[in-house]
């Protein structure tokens, strides 16, 4: 009998970072409850409000669902709906549910993560007639294609893959009909920086010679090499999960050069701190109105040490390099 081959390290580290996702969700699903924004989808996806949050986390899961947000709605508006997303290491999020209710909907939205990810979502997916009602009121046939590890239907396309392949995702993601020709954004939130930085690059190249219009707009860490930064990472490997792409997290520019090296035409990024600061001030101060901080120097170092990272190219002179906050 063939045995199980034997579990590394690097198993570990995936299932580590696989965990994140519900740490993600949580996090959210708490700070919708208490009105930091709306999302009537993410009840599906976590049981309960657990337990409380600090509020400097629910202020940061504010400002970074925000600042993606905008820039995504902002690249979708620009090509007047006529676009694919793609968002790697998609997890359990609900943006595809969102963009439907705003009309907002781009040609197809494709979400990729690792398979075990991918299967559990389609089962809530499955389950859960708020999820799967949408999702049917967009597809032309009475049927999908669905099995254990990929759902597709016109307009929402689920695929589990390893980012770190990409021969792989590639033909997976064309299966479903990608089409290269159509301006494409790219989404990712805590993902590249669990990749080395070789396989972080080789994605992000992937997707500059792929696509002649695309953006990618990346969120993650960011000042990993001050003493908060390394605390940061201390916490984080304490829980098996290695940060394996921090030295592209050193600053802003680490940040701009992952894109400006492998063919992007443009690159900006901003600490969370800064898109705190440009996102509506009323809004803002509604949410800050929601819990009392008391740390506000911890809720900016906090901000401080994530960032928002956009690339454009844009051979169909769209003027997507004047998307910005």
């Amino acid at each position: 009998m063939a045995s199980r081959p034997a579990f590394t390290d690097s198993d570990t580290a995936d299932e580590a970072v696989r965990a994140t996702c519900d740490d993600a969700t949580v996090c959210k699903r708490f700070a919708t409850s208490k009105g930091y924004w709306r999302d009537l989808y993410i009840q599906y996806f976590a049981r309960s409000v657990g337990e409380r949050k600090a509020p400097e986390i629910s202020r940061g899961y504010y400002a970074r669902v925000k600042g993606v947000n905008n820039l995504l709605d902002a690249f979708i508006r620009k090509t007047e709906c006529d676009c694919q997303v793609i968002n790697l290491g998609a997890g359990l999020d609900t943006t595809f549910w969102r963009l439907k209710e705003e009309n907002l909907l781009p040609r197809k939205y494709f979400e990729v993560d690792f398979p075990t990810v991918v299967a559990r979502k389609i089962h809530n997916i499955k389950t859960k007639p708020p999820l799967s009602k949408p999702i049917i009121e967009t597809h032309s046939t009475d049927s999908l294609l669905l099995d254990a590890h990929s759902l597709d239907s016109d307009r929402y396309c689920i695929i589990g893959a390893d980012l770190r392949d990409i021969s792989s995702l590639d033909e997976k993601l064309k299966k479903f009909q990608l089409n290269t020709e159509l301006p494409t954004v790219f989404v990712s939130e805590c993902v590249l920086v669990y990749m080395t930085p070789t396989h972080s690059s080789n994605l992000v190249c992937w997707a500059s010679d792929t696509f002649h219009t695309a953006m990618f707009i990346n969120y993650e860490q960011v000042n990993m090499s001050d003493r908060f930064g390394q605390v940061m990472i201390e916490n984080l490997q304490h829980r098996h999960c290695t940060l394996a792409g921090v030295e592209v997290c050193q600053s802003l520019d680490s940040q701009k050069d992952r894109y400006l090296k492998t063919g992007w035409e443009h690159a900006d990024a901003l600490d969370m701190m800064t898109v705190y600061s440009m996102l509506p001030q009323e809004d803002v101060e509604r949410i800050e109105r929601l819990e009392f901080l008391d740390e506000k120097e911890l809720l900016q170092q906090l901000l401080q040490h994530y960032s928002i990272c956009w690339a454009t190219k844009d051979k169909l002179n769209l003027g997507l390099v004047h998307l910005a906050f």
